[in-house]
């Protein structure tokens, strides 16, 4: 027996000398189930006592005292045992030998615990040794796996049965191995305080992927029916090999959205969502979800979503649009500027998507259409033209905005071709009209007389009238228009204008309104002529009816016969204002129009006439028609 040629050498380095009651068997022993196990034993007595009758010994389960009534597994001197021991053990050494191995076979689960063995010598020569041997008796092989599996590391997992019984050598095989990379496998034996252990290991190196997978290692006898399998799953520690998070997405302003992560990993990775350098949510799982509720521009941007579980950190970024109209821009304010100046008017705005920027000049384009935040309308040399209201339009598919400003041109006086001199019935009406900003002040010199007209003169009216930034002056002299020599104008008018920019004087030119008068005396004679007409027929009708009739001639006799006349047709925007309680005018626009003044009509009406029927016609001097009444 192995175990017993394993003990001849112990026992023979035990010395007679100096002996006590000592014992050696193996501390842990292990069987499968339905197989055998042997403890192998030997004991030692003191050197003093001799045998008597030979050396009896006994096995006990649980408890080395007879007086604890522990169950017997085996006693030499009867065959009383334990039920659960009877026909299962059997001593296999030498008591007189001091050998104590004992054999149990068909073991069982409820066989696991400790055995002690009791020496009887003889006589009062007894002995239960305290040491004692630990059977565990397994349904299934230990497989030894690491503490720690990583993967893209080398593996080794060992599957371990013990080969404690003679007549039964186990035999090892791997399951479920297909799927690995490269698997070796290697055997061996191992024997250890006289017990012995087979073992196979298996090694590879293990991927992600092989995570929860299965491993069976099966234990078998050959030539029975004895197989113990047992199934383990491979917990493979990696790092973050892949993050997922939603796609890039737009939302609209005012509206939620949620923002999920996951990630795989072993073990379950510790997440985060990041947004800059700000963290914003946080646990250890293998997702997490992010949820924002009235979503502003400022949640706009990238999110990241970063994994780390120990063994490695990956993280995945996503960006989140926020779709909103733009805001009100921001423009320069309105400013006044002197004529020439360059400006560069700014309109600044944010919108998503990008807004579309549009300046506008009182109403018209005033620039390009740019697409962006910022606008700049470059003003060069800026003309009083370009005073007005400077308005900035944006706009995107979700609204418009806009904001204004005003811009001013201030300037020196400009002399408009409106001022002149004219000859008017009471004399000469002279009219200066200048524009500037601010409104310009109007001035009247008379060289030959040495005045500067500014306020109302005895000789003069004056009169002055600003409209924005138009001034308007007016004077009248109650002069002729020419010399009585008709050496050339009588009146010398200059017009004196000025603000704070600057100052024009110009020499006022006369015009005589000579189609004017012309209708005027035109008007008169042809009048005339045709009363003197009109006259001569009504009396030669009427000597006529006398005659006719036998009466005696009666004159008809025109008393006192009102003579009207028409004035000349007035331009009702331009010829004249009353400006005064004694009846002067002054033309406030236009004093060409005057040349276009025509005779409207002339009436007469007798009192005492006989009626006739109405004349009319169109003369030479352009009067539309004559009527004579007779009453």
């Amino acid at each position: 027996m192995w175990c017993l040629e394993l003990l001849i050498p112990l026992l023979l380095i035990i010395s007679d000398g100096n002996c006590q009651w000592n014992i050696w068997l193996p501390r842990d022993i292990s069987a499968m189930t339905n197989s055998c196990v042997v403890i192998p034993c030997s004991f030692m007595y003191p050197s003093g006592i001799r045998p008597v009758r030979g050396i009896h010994g006994i096995w006990y389960y649980g408890q080395p005292y007879p007086q604890l009534f522990p169950p017997v597994v085996f006693k030499s001197l009867t065959d009383i045992v334990h039920e659960s021991y009877k026909g299962r053990t059997k001593l296999l050494g030498d008591l007189n030998q001091r050998n104590c191995t004992l054999l149990i076979g068909n073991v069982g689960t409820e066989h696991s615990g400790r055995y002690y063995f009791r020496a009887d010598i003889g006589g009062a020569n007894k002995y239960s040794y305290p040491d004692f041997a630990e059977l565990k008796v397994l349904d299934q092989p230990n497989i030894d796996i690491p503490e720690e599996i990583v993967s893209d590391e080398s593996l080794e997992l060992t599957c371990y049965a013990p080969d404690n019984c003679p007549d039964m050598t186990p035999e090892i095989q791997w399951m479920y191995t297909d799927y690995l990379p490269d698997p070796e496998f290697s055997s061996d034996s191992l024997e250890e305080s006289n017990t012995a252990v087979i073992s196979n290991t298996l090694t590879f190196t293990p991927r992600p992927m092989h995570n929860g997978q299965l491993l069976g290692c099966r234990v078998y006898y050959p030539n029975t029916t004895l197989v113990y399998e047992r199934l383990i799953s491979l917990d493979v520690k990696y790092s973050p090999r892949s993050v997922w998070v939603n796609v890039s997405s737009e939302v609209m302003e005012g509206s939620s959205v949620t923002l999920h992560c996951e990630v795989d990993s072993n073990p379950s990775p510790r997440i985060s969502w990041r947004f800059g350098d700000q963290e914003l949510l946080w646990d250890t799982a293998s997702n997490i979800s992010l949820f924002l509720d009235d979503v502003t521009p400022e949640n706009e941007g990238i999110y990241t979503c970063v994994g780390d579980n120990g063994y490695g950190v990956m993280n995945t970024s996503m960006y989140l649009a926020v779709k909103y109209p733009p805001r009100e821009p921001v423009v320069n304010d309105s400013m006044t500027v002197v004529e020439g100046t360059s400006l560069a008017l700014h309109c600044n705005t944010m919108g998503s998507p990008a807004p579309t920027l549009t300046w506008l000049k009182d109403g018209q384009l005033a620039g390009s259409i740019t697409a962006g935040e910022l606008s700049v309308l470059e003003i060069l040399e800026i003309t009083p033209q370009q005073t007005g209201q400077y308005r900035c339009l944006v706009e995107n598919e979700h609204g418009r905005a806009s904001a204004s400003l005003n811009i001013t041109v201030e300037y020196a006086p400009v002399f408009l071709e409106e001022s002149k001199c004219t000859v008017v019935r009471e004399g000469v009406q002279c009219v200066c009209v200048a524009v500037g900003n601010p409104e310009p002040t109007i001035e009247f010199y008379l060289p030959d007389l040495n005045i500067t007209i500014n306020e109302t003169d005895g000789r003069f009216n004056f009169y002055t009238h600003t409209d924005g930034h138009m001034s308007t002056a007016m004077i009248k002299l109650r002069e002729k228009g020419e010399r009585a020599d008709n050496s050339g104008p009588a009146v010398n008018v200059h017009c004196s204008m000025s603000n704070i920019y600057g100052r024009e004087s110009v020499l006022l030119e006369l015009q005589q309104e000579k189609k004017y008068m012309m209708a005027v005396i035109v008007g008169t004679i042809g009048g005339v002529a045709v009363i003197a007409f009109i006259i001569a027929a009504v009396r030669y009708v009427g000597q006529n009816n006398k005659k006719e009739n036998g009466n005696p001639r009666q004159d008809v006799v025109l008393e006192n016969p009102a003579l009207y006349y028409s004035a000349v047709k007035k331009d009702k925007q331009n010829l004249r204002k009353k400006v005064g309680e004694d009846g002067d005018y002054q033309p406030v626009g236009s004093v060409g129009g005057l040349e276009r003044q025509e005779l409207n009509y002339a009436a007469l009406e007798f009192i005492g006439g006989r009626p006739s029927e109405r004349a009319s016609g169109r003369g030479d001097d352009g009067s539309n028609y004559t009527e004579i009444k007779a009453k």
